[in-house]
């Protein structure tokens, strides 16, 4: 089911996790998730068609969609495992 953006807003505010530490946990800019976030959800400026507004918005299910690369932090250890 996916979310609308204050019911993800909201999520972070229920369990005390900031923004800007999942973004960073995930690879993500967090002012990119932020600015998302904030958008207007009927006329919304990001379309997150693809990128890494578009992985941002299937990873905080916003909309359907894969994301179309792992978060830099798990390609990283992936690099460093090998």
């Amino acid at each position: 089911m996916l979310k609308t953006r204050q019911e993800i807003r909201d999520s972070f505010a229920n369990s005390g996790q900031s923004i800007t530490a999942w973004a960073k946990s995930r690879g993500y800019t967090p002012n990119t998730v932020i600015a998302i976030l904030a958008d207007d959800e009927t006329n919304p400026r990001y379309k997150c068609l693809r990128g890494e507004a578009h992985n941002i918005a299937v990873a905080l299910g916003l909309k359907d969609g894969v994301v179309s690369r792992p978060s830099s932090n798990h390609a990283f250890s992936m690099t460093a495992a090998a």
